[in-house]
């Protein structure tokens, strides 16, 4: 099987709005009814063998244990608690107004009270319209949704492969509904203070200095799947770093630079996997050396820290 079958954005971009549209929903209600993690580790999706998940969440908040999984295999969403209840739903034939209303009633017959205070997109072009009026995102082809899952679970491996080799502070590889991305994040404990009208979002996700690598599959500002990676606070020369394989680059975005591979060119070499590798590594070598991190001491090639198996 090609590790990196073709995507291309326009292929699949109704899609992805509807998707992404359906998985703010739920995050939002996983926002609202888990316990906070440092820069909100709690939020975000991970992927399970059919689709993604909440993992479980309730209880500190009144409501049974319960979670919600999107299993795009069967093109379902199934929510279910600790007593073993189910209540699940077909994600093919739902506008975004029929899914928020259908999620609500799925929990609600579960004995789960699963509102969301604010409940309309965060950081979409409509942000100013509630789900439960949103009408206009209706499609769900089935194909583009199994393949979006496929992908994204063998950039969730290489992810997890690239996160063994760091054994200071790092994120879990979790897919965020905010930006539709998955992402691993390693952390200094260098404290950063940002100002307050940065936002409650920034605050949290930038406390500490961060090296952040991921993969998305476009937007509007890069309109096709790309694998990237940046430094916060950006050092100064951070563009002088050499990338590698060659045909990466530094690109400005809204707040810096983007380590950038395009996923169209990763597919095309003889081992993709080890060219997505080799752009990660050279990505952490050049945001970490700006910013003094000791790389030496940090590195667990093979995720070991053991003195004895790491031959020290």
């Amino acid at each position: 099987m090609e590790l990196f079958p073709a995507f291309p954005l326009e292929e699949w971009n109704e899609t992805k709005q509807t998707v992404h549209r359906f998985e703010q929903i739920v995050g939002k209600v996983r926002l609202q009814h888990s316990p906070r993690r440092n820069h909100w580790w709690n939020v975000p999706f991970h992927l399970t063998g059919s689709g993604i998940t909440t993992r479980p969440m309730g209880m500190v908040d009144g409501n049974p244990i319960f979670t919600i999984d999107f299993d795009f295999v069967r093109h379902l969403l199934i929510a279910s608690n600790l007593e073993g209840d189910t209540a699940s739903f077909p994600l093919q034939g739902n506008s975004v107004a029929s899914f928020y209303l259908r999620l609500q009633s799925a929990l609600d017959s579960l004995g789960v009270d699963g509102g969301i205070p604010v409940a309309f997109p965060f950081d979409l072009p409509d942000a100013d319209r509630p789900f439960a009026e949103d009408h206009e995102h209706a499609v769900y082809v089935p194909e583009h949704a199994t393949r979006y899952w496929r992908i994204l679970s063998r950039v969730n491996l290489i992810l997890e492969e690239f996160a063994s080799g760091f054994s200071g502070k790092t994120s879990p590889v979790h897919h965020f509904w905010h930006t539709f991305d998955i992402a691993v994040t390693r952390f200094s404990a260098h404290t950063i203070v940002q100002p307050e009208e940065a936002g409650e979002l920034v605050r949290e996700a930038y406390s500490r200095e961060v090296v952040s690598f991921g993969f998305w599959f476009g937007d509007d500002n890069v309109p096709e799947p790309c694998f990237y990676a940046y430094a916060a606070p950006e050092p100064e020369g951070l563009t002088e770093e050499p990338l590698s394989p060659s045909f990466a680059e530094w690109r400005p975005s809204g707040h810096g630079h983007l380590a950038l591979l395009r996923y169209a060119d990763a597919r095309e070499t003889e081992d993709p996997r080890a060219t997505v590798l080799e752009f990660l590594q050279s990505a952490y070598l050049a945001g970490a050396r700006r910013l003094g991190w000791d790389v030496d001491a940090l590195a667990c090639p093979g995720g070991v820290t053991d003195p004895y198996l790491a031959g020290h």
